[in-house]
């Protein structure tokens, strides 16, 4: 396991136990932005960088009983917090690295990821194998319960012109792992930007 891997595991082992509890007003925030990606009945999508799966029980809702939901988390104590909150009923868990998916090419309707970018370390590899698991004119959506400004301010920071949520770096960095970026908003109350991957 690469030392990127290492930190990532250690940094949401450390808190997997509290993570609902910090963050209990989400919910709704995160059954807006699933809504986004105007899944059908019967579709097929996957959290990537699913922590606790909470975004799990929407993404059930919008594909159905027939649809397939997937979680995908590298740290095995939030796929735990996961199950313990009963949202392996809502989809099957996996324990993998997003860098690396035990998926078929384009066998994807979408892929919802909550706060997943800041822990890639090699964002466009990573975007890349999510493009490669999701089909032609797929939806990714890249988002967080809170804007930049804001996720910045809570962790005593400030933001930069570097920063890899800024629209023109975020933007880029899509086109060159074959995403085309549909929308973007960054306000205090979320970020999320959507992306279709093209032929």
């Amino acid at each position: 396991m690469s030392d990127d891997h290492t930190h990532v595991q250690e940094f949401f082992t450390a808190r997997a136990a509290d993570w609902d509890r910090r963050f209990p007003d989400d919910g709704p925030a995160y059954a807006a932005a699933v809504a986004e990606l105007a899944l059908r009945d019967g579709g097929r999508v996957l959290d990537a960088g699913c922590g606790t799966g909470r975004a799990l029980p929407a993404l059930r809702a919008a594909v159905g009983r027939s649809g397939v939901v997937l979680g995908a988390d590298l740290t095995p104590a939030m796929l735990r917090e996961a199950a313990r909150a009963g949202r392996d009923r809502d989809g099957a868990l996996l324990l993998t690295d997003v860098a690396a998916l035990p998926l078929r090419s384009s066998s994807l309707d979408a892929v919802f990821a909550a706060g997943l970018i800041a822990h890639l370390p090699q964002p466009g590899e990573n975007l890349r194998e999510l493009r490669r698991v999701v089909r032609p004119g797929g939806v990714l959506a890249l988002f967080h319960p809170v804007g930049r400004a804001a996720l910045a301010a809570r962790q005593g920071r400030r933001l930069t012109p570097d920063d890899l949520r800024a629209e023109p770096n975020l933007r880029a960095l899509l086109t060159g792992a074959g995403w085309r970026m549909t929308s973007y908003v960054d306000e205090d109350t979320r970020f999320l930007a959507l992306a279709v991957r093209d032929a």
